[in-house]
């Protein structure tokens, strides 16, 4: 006999009007009478056209391919290599990704703006034991105050620190940009084997977030229906931020019973295997899409390298910029 074939994260098929489903989907219930519309925090998007090649890979597969890229990333020296994989990602995610217009304005404009920032922050706290002081760029001076300088090589030491933080981040955003937490829980859970207790109890306590955010905007509208919200200054948000507190803690009591609930009604943790509502399997494409980003990144290595454009290395003195 096969266990229950039930996700304790999932949302029941029908919930009735006005009611909880005891797993974060909120309904107004009220739609028939004009007085609202149905909430659900928790709606899958629309899926993403074929050719958004990101949102249709497993979870798994846009983890492992930058994983080892991240690894290396940390023990790289030099501004080319770091620099080439903020590219690669960002066209990816440009190409792949359904992004939104202000997360491309973010990655198109804002990511550069705070590289270069970074690079200036980072430029003034270089060591000037860790600068080549027969480099070209150690006697370009971009500023002077009295005895301290700060030059170009400085500035080139923190950019390239910068944009190796910048590359880890944007190697993140592949996988985090395109993932939701209930695909990467289902794939870790099938694929890697996690065990399901610990793997739908953490989606569980993830969709509490959602939840809560979505029941301090009620609290905050029923507030401002009934007009307690009013005054200025922190005397008075701390007065809003109290009367906000009580009520969502109570609303936090209640959603908590009614997933414990759910789940013991669905037999959560009675077997040990679960049946899969929804499956996320490893693919020929998935192969194939860790396979050509490691062959990549290889090329990317081989080419900086072979070119003096960069190095890895343990060392923090030995800087390539």
């Amino acid at each position: 006999m096969s266990a229950p074939s039930t996700n304790p994260a999932g949302t029941a098929a029908s919930v009735a009007p006005g009611h909880d489903d005891g797993l974060g989907t909120a309904s107004a219930g009220r739609r028939g009478r004009g007085e609202g519309v149905r909430i659900d925090p928790f709606a899958p998007k629309p899926p993403a056209p074929a050719w958004r090649f990101l949102h249709h890979l497993n979870p798994l597969a846009k983890v492992a391919a930058p994983l080892p890229v991240m690894l290396l990333i940390i023990f790289t020296r030099g501004i080319a290599i770091p620099l080439a994989f903020i590219v690669l990602v960002v066209v990816l995610l440009l190409v792949g990704a359904r992004l939104s217009g202000r997360l491309t304005a973010a990655l198109v404009v804002g990511l550069p703006v705070v590289i270069a920032l970074m690079g200036v922050s980072f430029g003034l706290w270089v060591d000037a034991s860790r600068i080549d002081q027969g480099s070209p760029a150690a006697s370009v001076v971009l500023l002077e105050i009295g005895d301290w300088r700060f030059t170009l090589a400085a500035y080139l030491v923190g950019l390239a620190t910068s944009l190796r933080i910048a590359a880890l981040l944007a190697l993140a955003l592949l996988s985090g940009l395109t993932t939701s937490g209930p695909e990467l829980v289902r794939s870790m859970v099938q694929q890697l084997r996690v065990p399901y207790r610990i793997g739908y109890t953490a989606l569980a306590a993830f969709r509490f977030v959602p939840r809560f955010g979505h029941e301090l905007e009620v609290i905050r509208q029923a507030h401002r229906v009934r007009g307690t919200d009013a005054g200025r200054g922190p005397v008075a948000a701390v007065r809003r931020t109290i009367g906000y507190a009580v009520p969502l803690l109570a609303s936090a009591i209640r959603h908590a019973e009614r997933v414990a609930l759910a789940m013991d009604a669905r037999a959560f943790g009675a077997h040990p295997t679960r049946t899969e509502r929804y499956l996320v399997p490893w693919r020929a494409r998935d192969t194939v899409f860790v396979v050509a980003f490691w062959a990549v990144a290889i090329a990317l290595y081989w080419w900086g390298i072979s070119s003096g454009l960069g190095t890895l290395t343990p060392s923090r003195s030995e800087i390539t910029a």
